[in-house]
């Protein structure tokens, strides 16, 4: 009876190992017998209808999403919604819970987002995928001529508006007054185009805000009433680079508007079209390559789509993992991408695809 139950006991152990080695991946997404990484999750379904997420109207954001809900339908037959939201920081968010499935943000909130280092990150996001690039977000500030202001240092006590909750400017010049040592006094968050309507009747002094160029917010203030457009000195960008290094120095050119006619130095950030990892691969495929091979309907749209008229634009990621939707269409028109970007769900297969 022992020689038995030690021969059964043999046999049970013998299956047990042979289960846990079958050369292949458990759900945990761990490397198989080939070395690849295999996805522990399931893609959706090619989707009938998208809602893209924008940004407050009067925004590039907003403006872009009507381009990128024309290029869906007309390209992918694919119906879509555009949704009002905070900005980058709120896309980032209803990308997380499916409420959209499309997504714009600047680069400081995808890296705050993605490694969770934000204050407003209750997680870290990194599901999130880059897909296709933008065009560079400057920061800049604006108030009527009869202020006298021309910096943000005259902003000193001073009620301001800083742009919607959620978005690039809502979030980041709180942090920029902050860092300068500027004390403002009421921070006013608030719609590009609800902020020119409180500025014109006297409710704010002055507005800092930052969208792709031109910010259509700023030629509807200009057409109202004299203003003064500025940006940062010399030394105040150095002071927020150092402190937040994925901003960059930005020049806009004079002439941008017709209050302005030389050019300001500033600061800016990068922005990408993004969508969670679970986003049909061949459906992020052909929409990067509609978004490519009809750039100019987008530079139609809005001329900030200009800056991603060469696909090899893409390459300024280098850190964030892109789709393998998105990799695939760039791998196929011979682009190289940084190791950094191919995420954990990508495997050689998906180069035969």
């Amino acid at each position: 009876m022992k020689k038995f139950w030690l021969l059964f006991s043999t046999m049970v152990l013998a299956l047990v190992l042979a289960a846990c080695d079958d050369g292949g991946t458990d759900e945990g997404g761990e490397e198989n017998g080939n070395g690849e990484a295999e996805a522990d999750f399931e893609e959706n379904d090619y989707p009938s209808t998208v809602t893209v997420g924008t940004a407050s109207q009067g925004g590039t954001y907003y403006i872009w999403g009507g381009g990128l809900s024309t290029l869906l339908e007309e390209h992918l037959d694919i119906s879509s919604n555009i949704e009002v939201t905070g900005g980058p920081v709120h896309n980032i968010q209803l990308l997380d819970a499916d409420d959209v499935q499309l997504g714009m943000v600047t680069e400081g909130p995808l890296y705050e987002g993605y490694t969770g280092e934000g204050e407003w990150a209750d997680q870290e996001y990194d599901d999130i995928r880059v897909i296709f690039p933008m065009y560079d977000t400057p920061f800049n500030w604006f108030s009527l001529e009869s202020t006298g202001a021309e910096g943000l240092e005259d902003h000193e006590g001073e009620r301001v508006g800083i742009g919607p909750a959620g978005g690039t400017p809502g979030t980041y010049n709180p942090i920029i007054y902050d860092i300068l040592g500027i004390e403002t006094g009421d921070q006013v968050a608030a719609g590009a185009s609800d902020m020119v309507s409180q500025m014109l009747d006297g409710q704010l002094d002055h507005i800092g805000f930052s969208a792709g160029l031109p910010i259509s917010a700023v030629v509807e203030a200009e057409t109202q009433a004299d203003i003064n457009i500025y940006g940062l000195t010399e030394e105040q960008r150095s002071t927020v680079m150092e402190e937040l290094p994925y901003f960059q120095e930005f020049t806009i050119p004079g002439g941008t508007y017709d209050s302005m006619d030389e050019d300001i130095e500033t600061v800016s950030q990068f922005n990408y079209g993004v969508v969670q990892k679970e986003a049909n691969s061949d459906f992020v495929y052909d929409l990067v390559k509609a978004y490519h091979e009809n750039i100019d309907q987008m530079i139609d749209t809005h001329n900030s789509a200009s800056e991603a008229e060469d696909p090899e634009v893409i390459t300024n990621n280098t850190d964030y993992p892109m789709h393998p939707g998105a990799i695939r269409y760039y791998e196929e028109i011979g682009i190289e991408l940084a190791d950094d970007v191919y995420p954990e769900e990508w495997s050689d297969e998906d180069d035969s695809e």
